[in-house]
């Protein structure tokens, strides 16, 4: 049961909620191209559909997104990226196969209220049409896989380490908000390269410095970090999430101070100290544990959609008519690592099998059933036997700091292994200010 499908669903309800009005989408030729990224094009309606997105996202806050050409070229750089990893994803031999794509796109409309037929319709009035919400929702599947899998063979945390982050939580429960802008250098920059990077940086700090404009706007126009369009905020980390180079600097700071220009592996740096706050720790000391049996009916090639959840309804109501759950699970589950154990799971944190199960075992009382539903895995049915309250121990603690500094380390090496990705690819702009081969010149404040 994978846990991917969360960050899939945040990243395009958005989507979803705010996309802009068919007239907008009219304005630019659906058919003309506004990038060439190696064997692949962004098309201007594309571009333009991302544009009205981040607008919507603005609403009310339209002072804070910069001059059109410029918003059009974040944008554009972004699906460049967006490209790029995707082709990189297939060439790994990463897939998303059609069953995964229609149940993304129905728990999609779960989360919005709505069924897939309703979905389609909402996307019909916002002017978009649903192959190309397919479209995006495979994408983005893709790129999370693939960011999984970068995960699973580059990023390493040692013991070290988790016993340094241990140390600094016991001297300190200090959290702080950070927002950052990177003016990135390629791997092995000439000292050309460097000096037009620093040169960009130190006129960024001098716009701050005269107050010519706020950190957030700067960010979202000069930022090549992947989150400059949400003004390169960083969201709030522990003091074992931020990096060496610069956690000893942050804690000698202010609310509102400004560190940098730094230089670091990705090129130069500013970082705002946006707020500090105490973090609870006495609130995550405790956690609800769930002892739960299943029985998983899986789709496949041989049993499709229609006769996996027959099957699991026939099941649930075998059981309802009094047959004993580890019987029926012995006898008729496909999860292998539970059928012997009558389904047994064990004691596990509501969230150990993702999201959607864990909401299912909330919402049943103990020796209860829960209906058929349907995850990622297949088709289930789950009696929870009980619950309990359990001390986060020495292990569970390390496990969350491991988590946290692998989540830091995976974010810096993804980063860097953007910038290769894109200082690798051809890529030729066909609409704004670098069309016409002027895609390479560096952008200056």
């Amino acid at each position: 049961m994978t846990k991917t499908l969360p960050a899939v669903l945040a990243a395009l309800l958005a989507l979803t909620a705010v996309s802009a009005p068919v007239h907008a989408q009219q304005t630019q030729p659906l058919d003309r191209i506004a990038a060439v990224v190696d064997e692949d094009v962004i098309l201007q309606s594309e571009l333009q559909r991302a544009i009205n997105n981040i607008k919507g996202q603005y609403a009310g806050r339209e002072h804070q997104l910069p001059p059109e050409s410029v918003l059009e070229r974040q944008v554009l750089e972004r699906l460049v990226l967006v490209k790029l990893q995707v082709a990189r994803a297939e060439s790994n031999g990463i897939r998303v196969s059609g069953e995964e794509l229609n149940h993304a796109i129905a728990s999609i409309a779960q989360q919005n209220g709505t069924d897939v037929d309703g979905l389609r319709q909402r996307l019909a009035q916002d002017g978009i049409g649903f192959e190309d919400f397919r479209s995006s929702v495979r994408e983005e599947i893709l790129t999370q896989r693939l960011r999984q899998s970068f995960a699973q063979s580059r990023i390493n945390v040692s013991e070290g380490e988790v016993d340094a982050a241990l140390a600094q939580q016991n001297a300190g429960g200090l959290q702080y908000h950070l927002a950052h802008i990177l003016v990135g250098l390629p791997d092995g920059a000439s000292a050309e390269q460097i000096s037009t990077g620093q040169g960009k940086i130190e006129g960024i700090k001098n716009l701050l410095d005269k107050g010519e404009l706020d950190f957030q706007a700067a960010a979202v126009r000069y930022s090549d970090s992947p989150n400059a369009l949400e003004g390169g905020d960083l969201g709030w980390r522990s003091l074992d999430e931020i990096p060496n180079a610069f956690s000893s600097q942050i804690q000698a700071m202010k609310a509102g101070d400004v560190l940098g220009p730094i230089r670091g592996p990705s090129g130069f740096q500013l970082l705002k100290l946006v707020e500090v706050r105490d973090s609870d720790g006495a609130a995550a000391q405790t956690v609800t544990e769930y002892h739960a049996r299943h029985i998983l009916v899986r789709v496949t090639d041989q049993v499709d959609e229609a006769a996996a959840k027959a099957k699991i309804e026939t099941l649930r109501a075998r059981i309802a008519g009094g047959a004993d759950f580890q019987a029926v699970a012995k006898e008729s589950s496909d999860d292998a690592n539970s059928r012997g154990q009558g389904g047994d799971l064990g004691w596990f944190p509501a969230d150990a099998f993702g999201p959607d199960f864990g909401r299912q075992v909330e919402g049943v009382d103990d020796g209860g059933v829960t209906a058929p539903f349907r995850t990622d895995a297949g088709w289930h049915i789950v009696q929870r036997v009980g619950t309990r309250q359990t001390d986060v121990g020495d292990a569970n603690k390390r496990a969350q700091v491991r988590e946290t500094i692998g989540r830091r380390k995976l974010e810096e090496e993804y980063n860097r292994f953007l910038q290769e990705l894109r200082g690798e690819a051809y890529v030729s702009f066909r609409s704004g200010d670098r069309a016409e081969g002027t895609a390479e010149t560096p952008q200056q404040p």
